[in-house]
């Protein structure tokens, strides 16, 4: 029989924090447990001289949820997920980067552990559901029978982007305490409620790349498995094929990169394609960034049961840039899709995600291939 108890998933930083502190003024029982997805010291020549910042999931931030959890005096769990992690969120971002696409690991983090994993541990807790600090918001369409997840209230904080993979089932057992508040509300009830944390900066890098820097990431956890070998270096050539330079490894760029190309040429240029099978990394003009049609692969449907006709929407292709008005289409796979744009847009880019929205709905998403 269903219970009352929630996991809340405790990262250590002042959303996932408040969110427990929320739901632990309101009465409800609940239960912390922090998800320990990477060793922090399996790689020290990546660490800066000062010490890692502007990250989560460090052992600081494992301390931090601990004195939360005290705080509030609820249970408190530190569940080890590293083998999971490095499986189905490392060897992907590593293996993406090598090949030429640009990957999502906190996607790739919701889809396979916070959501997944995560849901099946606090089962055997007792909890029947889970909370985390995430700016989204989940309703119950009664007539249609399907969760439904849309954008957070602060659209500056939106992390729908993130959890376009969610299931039915997982949405059924999942809640986003913050999803109707502001960044700055939360803040405030931080402090109301005590929470230690409330004045803790914002993590902004990657869990497991403790300098920021992906490719040398790439290069350290290749070497550690000793599958680095010879890092195939390639030219550096225009969309008509002129050679202007040479690289060091396709794992360096990604589409719509202008800095650090390693060329000169008089006038910007753009990381407009990538060609891995050929080693070589194709530049241009900001014109010849832009793309109006593309597809996307391993569709998840959130508000539809699945894609029969063409549909209206407006499509997102990173996390940064504003939905585009488009039109989605159905192909002869059922999870592929063709994406075609009213207008150009720039930067897209392989390995990452296409979410569909409208207004604030999220009707799915998919990998852009």
């Amino acid at each position: 029989m269903p219970n009352d108890l929630i996991a809340v998933a405790m990262s250590g930083g002042v959303d996932s924090s408040t969110a427990a502190g929320l739901l632990h003024r309101r009465g409800q029982p609940i239960v912390g447990m922090t998800m320990q997805l990477w060793n922090q010291q399996r790689m020290p020549e990546l660490i800066p001289s000062g010490g890692a910042t502007g990250r989560c999931c460090s052992l600081d931030d494992v301390y931090d949820a601990r004195h939360v959890a005290n705080a509030l005096g609820i249970p408190y769990y530190v569940l080890n997920f590293e083998d999971r992690f490095e499986k189905e969120v490392v060897e992907p971002f590593v293996r993406d980067y090598v090949s030429g696409k640009t990957p999502i690991p906190c996607t790739l983090c919701n889809n396979f552990i916070k959501f997944d994993q995560f849901l099946d541990v606090a089962r055997q807790v007792g909890a029947d559901r889970i909370a985390t600090g995430h700016y989204a918001r989940i309703e119950h369409d009664a007539a249609g029978g399907r969760y439904l997840l849309r954008k957070g209230v602060d659209e500056s904080r939106d992390q729908s982007y993130f959890l376009f993979g969610l299931t039915q089932p997982q949405l059924e057992r999942s809640s986003f305490p913050l999803g109707e508040m502001l960044k700055s509300e939360v803040r405030a009830l931080a402090q109301e409620l005590n929470i230690p944390v409330a004045q803790k900066p914002e993590s902004h890098e990657i869990c497991f790349v403790p300098n920021g820097d992906y490719a040398r990431f790439v290069e350290s956890y290749l070497d550690q498995q000793g599958s680095r070998g010879e890092q195939p270096s390639g030219d550096i050539v225009t969309t008509e094929g002129r050679v202007l330079g040479e690289h060091a490894g396709i794992h360096h760029y990604t589409i719509g990169q202008r800095r650090g190309l390693g060329i000169a040429v008089g006038s910007p240029m753009y990381v407009v394609e990538i060609q891995p099978a050929d080693r070589r990394v194709v530049v241009g003009p900001r014109e010849e960034l832009l793309r109006k049609r593309f597809h996307a692969g391993q569709v998840n449907w959130i508000s539809i049961a699945g894609l029969r006709e063409p549909l209206r929407v407006q499509a997102k292709i990173r996390h940064q840039f504003r939905p585009a008005p488009a039109v989605v289409r159905p192909t002869a796979e059922p999870q592929r899709v063709e994406v075609e744009f009213d207008e150009r847009q720039p930067a897209v880019t392989p390995g990452q995600a296409a979410v569909f929205y409208q207004d604030d709905l999220v009707i799915g998403g998919g990998w852009i291939e």
